[in-house]
């Protein structure tokens, strides 16, 4: 038991930093907040991952993440707590995962030091406190580093297999992305599993098909159905979850070329070496990313056999999706860099423990007092603009350990070792703590204290036609309903609420805009033209055919955007709806009553 006390005060710090406050994120990102309303009030919108109950259209990514919030809410009911106290758990699992991990390479100090900077890791604060897919694929790639860890010791194809088929799920989490782990997996087992060269292949075709299983199930029967039996595939304009896959959610990010963007392929950031240290990702990710990059060349100098299995494998990771994260040209947030945080702790771990063994030989000592002097300028860099008091005094700290480092042979340890942890973990802890006290919602959080220029921290935006907004939310959601969902007022709240029949209370453009709505009021809004409002989906006749059948009550004008490119269906139904239908205001809220019939 006192063998595995620091562990359990490790998981249970992760858990009072992940918890606290944990509700007054509200909705956080409502988009998904509906999908699991929806999900929780029908096996089929489960199942598809549909934003509304009836299945007009689902979220734009595989829906794993989806099915962990409605089922939660299912149980214990649709609020903020039953939809984020998931994605808290799934951050501890992860920190607990990649412990388990680290230490079987490296030993129990090395897990240790790996878990802890996962957990202080700023954008891993923000997503494990958050309901974007994101928190359930990195607990599910951590233990698919977990299993090829376990697999790569003995040559098991067992171990090889579960890690395929945690990968696998994890595509069900965000697509493309969870495969960016494959080469380091894959190359790793080639090069390190003690068995014949022959046996690993197929160990490795094995794990293959187990990845195309595991991920590949729901894509088979989804594309099975007809598309008339089920909700349209958001963010695809074929109505395939093949085109989402390949396309918007897969080489699109890369490219730019992602059809129905209303980013058009620009305004996602500069590609290049620095923009994971930039303004806009720095604060997330970079505290101890050069770090990590240090200590990964100089603790494959002084590392055991064991160790470099772990530092290529990490290390694989990290280098990977760096230099996509780097140069992709397509849609990219600054909250993506979560997926970089677990490799980063392991490398900080694995290197810190080969250099510390050896901190009697002077180059061990020299890297080892680089890297926390390295740490210690890059956290002053990225406190400046938040606080310049704690800035100097990281910097001041972590250069006196880095002393205390260089002459580790003659300094004591009890000194030294509690110096180094405090500076290199003091920058990013702090942050993280402001980050857990601020509530985040909207489309595109971000960690770090409350700031007017960032989304999710109470970011105010300008949208169509200098309406103000708050991506907190408000009256409107931001920029046009994209990043933030509205909160409807009472007087509005109660029609919705009154049931005539219809198979969706209200419709309006947008995902975000139909998400405020529909979890203000607890009837389903049908979102035209999904999250974007490009999507074909209903088309302009099926619309019409949804009025005169009924179907659809109200409605709610005011959100979308116009994109270059995708369907122009929502524009023409909203401008229809506007010359064929009465205009009413209600709680500030343009309202179209579809069931009284064209009034001019």
């Amino acid at each position: 038991m006192r063998a595995r006390l620091p562990l359990l005060l490790l998981l249970a710090g992760t858990a009072a930093l992940y918890l606290w406050r944990l509700g007054d994120s509200g909705w956080a990102n409502a988009y998904y907040s509906a999908a699991a309303q929806a999900g929780a009030g029908s096996w089929r919108a489960w199942f598809f991952g549909a934003t509304d109950s009836p299945g007009s259209i689902t979220v734009d990514k595989t829906p794993a993440a989806v099915w962990v919030m409605g089922l939660s809410a299912r149980l214990f009911g649709v609020n903020a707590w039953s939809i984020l106290v998931p994605q808290a758990l799934m951050g501890m699992a992860s920190v607990w995962l990649l412990h388990a991990a680290v230490r079987r390479t490296a030993g129990e100090a090395a897990g240790l030091i790996a878990g802890a900077v996962l957990a202080l890791t700023p954008v891993a604060v923000l997503m494990f406190r958050f309901n974007n897919p994101d928190a359930l694929m990195v607990l599910l790639l951590v233990a698919g580093a977990y299993c090829t860890t376990r697999a790569t010791e003995k040559a098991s194809v067992r171990w090889l297999v579960l890690a395929g088929a945690a990968v696998g799920f994890a595509f069900l989490a965000k697509m493309l992305q969870a495969f960016l782990v494959l080469p380091a997996f894959g190359s790793v087992y080639l090069a390190f599993a003690p068995t014949a060269v022959l046996r690993k292949v197929w160990h490795l075709g094995a794990a293959l098909g187990a990845v195309v299983v595991a991920g590949g199930w729901w894509v088979l029967a989804v594309e099975l159905v007809p598309a008339g039996s089920r909700p349209h595939i958001g963010g695809s304009q074929s109505d395939s979850v093949l085109e989402l896959a390949l396309g918007y959610n897969g080489l699109g990010r890369l490219t730019g070329d992602e059809v129905g963007s209303v980013g058009g392929g620009r305004g996602w950031g500069s590609s290049g070496w620095g923009r994971l240290l930039g303004d806009e990702m720095g604060g997330q990710i970079a505290w101890l990313l050069p770090t990590a990059l240090v200590l990964l060349v100089a603790g494959w100098w002084a590392g055991r056999a064991a160790e470099r299995v772990g530092l290529a494998l990490w290390g694989g990771w990290l280098l990977v999706t760096a230099v996509v994260f780097s140069f992709m040209n397509g849609i990219i947030h600054a909250y993506y860099t979560v997926a970089l945080a677990p490799a980063i702790g392991a490398l900080i771990g694995i290197g810190a423990v080969a250099l510390w063994r050896k901190r009697h030989e002077p180059v061990a000592a020299a890297a080892l007092s680089g890297a926390l002097a390295v740490t210690a300028l890059q956290c002053y860099l990225l406190l400046l603009d938040w606080s310049t008091p704690l800035a100097v005094a990281v910097l001041v700290l972590g250069l006196i350990g880095a002393v205390g480092l260089f002459l580790a042979a003659v300094a004591p340890a009890v000194v030294v070792v509690p110096v180094a942890v405090v500076a290199a973990l003091l920058g990013p802890g702090a942050y993280s703590v402001a980050t857990a006290a601020t509530p985040h919602s909207g489309a595109i959080p971000s960690a770090g204290p409350a700031r007017a220029d960032r989304p999710g921290g109470g970011l105010v935006i300008m949208g169509p036609g200098g309406a103000v907004t708050n991506a907190t939310g408000g009256r409107g959601g931001g920029m046009g309903g994209l990043l933030s969902a509205p909160t409807p007022g009472d007087a509005l709240v109660a029609l919705l609420r009154d049931d005539d029949g219809s198979t969706w209370a209200a419709a309006t453009v947008g995902s975000n805009n139909a998400a405020g709505y529909q979890l203000g009021s607890g009837a389903p809004v049908m979102a035209v033209g999904g999250f974007n409002g490009t999507d074909p989906a209903p088309t302009f006749e099926e619309f019409q055919e949804f009025v005169r059948s009924g179907r659809i009550h109200y409605f709610l004008g005011g959100g979308g955007m116009r994109a270059e490119t995708g369907s122009d269906a929502a524009e023409r139904i909203a401008e229809w709806v506007a010359d064929t239908f009465t205009a009413t205001e209600v709680d500030g809220v343009t309202l179209y009553d579809l069931t009284a019939g064209a009034q001019r």
